[in-house]
């Protein structure tokens, strides 16, 4: 699986962006798209993800500003980003793996980080 992410930039506090992924390949080896981030000095974190069937996790720092939106034809996955804060300063990664329930997640497949930075 291919992951191909767009979007990020700068922005000031309060703004928003938005962030785009799209998957080619062997897409039926994964039945989740989200996006994981990584600040500096701090672990990657998932953000938000959405199952092909529509389940959805979000992150509670970012609810109720981010939402993650899929196209299961087009095989897209997009994070639209409000209110961002200085916090949410960070690479954000795409990504597509297979949740097989009762916690277990394989076939982790990542694309090319997009840098979001946010300024007070």
């Amino acid at each position: 699986v291919q992951l191909q992410a767009s979007g990020g930039g700068s922005v000031q506090a309060g703004g928003s962006l938005r962030l785009s992924c799209a998957a080619s390949g062997s897409i039926s080896s994964i039945n989740v798209m989200g996006w994981y981030r990584q600040a500096p000095g701090k672990q990657r974190e998932l953000v938000a993800s959405k199952s092909n069937g529509g389940k959805t996790i979000t992150v509670d720092s970012v609810k109720g500003r981010f939402t993650i939106s899929r196209d299961n034809v087009k095989n897209t996955v997009d994070l639209q980003m409000n209110s961002l804060k200085p916090e949410d300063t960070a690479v954000y990664y795409c990504v597509g793996f297979r949740d097989l329930g009762l916690k277990q997640r394989i076939n982790y497949y990542w694309g090319q980080g997009t840098q979001v930075t946010v300024s007070s």
